[in-house]
């Protein structure tokens, strides 16, 4: 969202760090709200052919260039897309999600490339209705539970911490 370059040379060495640590890290890509000089799959892709194992977040599922946006996380195996307002009332009124993608998305969310975004509450709709939007998409229980929870999990470890936190 800002107007920098990822691919500055001034910061490879933070990307390396991250991709070494396998701290996940959340962009916004897209060319939403605004495009810029440096927003788009492009220049993030750049950062991901120098490092490819780091772990990435696109948020939005790079709304509005879901296509590009699902090649690369079709091509990276670390890089994964978030939910963020996609599938809303707010979204499909400007920006609807493809349907022809479906079975992409489908894909993605059960091979664990796809994660529950809500950046609640700086959003112009109930939180609810993000995960309404998500179930009547019609994909299924096992792709809900895998967007929902799951793929965080195995991304984050979560189950192993909430393990921890019981045994105290």
């Amino acid at each position: 969202m800002g107007d920098f370059d990822p691919r500055l040379k001034e910061i490879d060495d933070v990307w390396g760090l991250l991709a070494e640590r396998g701290v996940p890290v959340v962009v916004h890509a897209s060319s939403i709200p605004l495009p810029g000089h440096h927003t788009g799959p492009g220049p993030i892709t750049g950062v991901l052919d120098r490092h490819p194992d780091l772990p990435m977040i696109v948020a939005r599922l790079g709304m509005p260039e879901y296509d590009e946006f699902f090649e690369v996380a079709e091509t990276f195996p670390n890089v994964r897309l978030d939910t963020t307002m996609t599938f809303t009332d707010f979204a499909e009124r400007d920006m609807p999600f493809p349907r022809r993608l479906l079975p992409r998305l489908r894909d993605l969310g059960l091979a664990g490339k796809i994660l529950l975004g809500s950046d609640f509450p700086a959003v112009p709709y109930p939180y609810a209705h993000q995960l309404h939007a998500l179930d009547r998409l019609g994909l299924g229980d096992d792709w809900l539970r895998a967007v929902c929870w799951n793929n965080a999990d195995n991304l984050l470890d979560l189950s192993a911490h909430y393990t921890r936190s019981a045994e105290h």
